[in-house]
C-alpha cells in the first residue's frame, strides 16, 4: 500500500482467485477496492481462516468495499486454455493481483498501473478481502452444484481431490464439471496419468489448502 501512494493512485484494487487445484468446478476470481475510511478488522489470507470467519467477513466486505467485482472461468475454458491462463482470464478486471504473473490488459484501455505481488493474500489487505470474496463465491457455487451433480459430494470438498473423492470417480464417470485436463479425471476416462501434471497438480492443491 505505501508503494501505491508513492505512484499517487487514488485507489488500488486487490484481486486473488479461488480453485486452481480443483478436479472439479470453476476457478474464481474477485477484486476490492477497500474505503480506507472504513476498515475491516480480521482481513487474512482466506487459507488461514475458518469458514465460519470467512462467512463473517464476507458482507462486511461487500458493505464496506468502494467496489468489488467476482468473475471466473469455467470447466471448459480451464479445459481449452489450461489453468494457468483460465485464472489470468478470470483476473481480467485486476488492478493489484497476487502472484508474480500479471494478466494481459493491453486491450482494456485502463489508465492505471499493474502490480503482481508474491503472497499478497497475506500482506495487501485489499487482496485478502479479494482472497475471502472468492473463496466464499467459489464455495457457494460447489454447494449449489452439488444438487445437480450427486455423488460426489462436491459441497464438503469443493472439488478438491480428497480421497472421498478419488474414489467417487473411481466408481462413476465425471461430471461436466469435472476438469478433462486434469490427470486423475483422464485416468478415470481410462487415459494415463501425466506424472508431471499430476506433480504440479499436487503442489497447487497443497498451496491452496495452506
Amino acid at each position: 500500500m505505501r508503494r501505491a501512494a508513492a505512484w499517487n493512485l487514488a485507489r488500488v484494487a486487490g484481486v486473488d482467485e479461488a480453485g486452481r487445484g480443483p478436479l472439479a468446478g470453476p476457478v474464481v476470481a474477485a477484486a476490492v477496492i477497500l474505503d480506507s475510511r472504513r476498515r475491516i478488522r480480521g482481513l487474512a489470507d482466506s487459507k488461514v481462516l475458518t469458514p465460519a470467519e470467512r462467512a463473517r467477513l464476507a458482507p462486511i466486505i461487500r458493505r464496506r468495499a468502494l467496489a468489488f467485482g467476482i468473475g471466473w472461468a469455467d470447466r471448459d475454458e480451464i479445459d481449452s486454455l489450461n489453468i494457468f491462463q483460465a485464472t489470468m482470464l478470470a483476473m481480467r478486471r485486476a488492478l493489484r493481483i497476487d502472484g508474480n504473473r500479471c494478466p494481459d490488459f493491453r486491450d482494456l484501455s485502463l489508465d492505471c498501473t499493474f502490480e503482481a505481488i508474491v503472497g499478497g493474500d497475506a500482506r495487501v489487505a485489499a487482496i485478502s478481502a479479494a482472497s475471502i470474496l472468492a473463496k466464499t463465491c467459489r464455495d457457494a457455487m460447489m454447494q449449489a452444484l452439488d444438487a445437480c451433480y450427486p455423488g460426489f459430494e462436491l459441497a464438503i470438498h469443493k472439488g478438491y481431490g480428497t480421497p472421498a473423492h478419488l474414489d467417487a470417480l473411481r466408481g462413476r464417470a465425471p461430471s461436466p464439471l469435472h476438469r478433462r485436463s486434469f490427470s486423475p479425471v483422464r485416468c478415470s476416462l481410462g487415459e494415463d496419468y501425466d506424472d508431471e501434471a499430476l506433480l504440479q497438480l499436487i503442489g497447487m492443491q497443497e498451496q491452496e489448502s495452506g
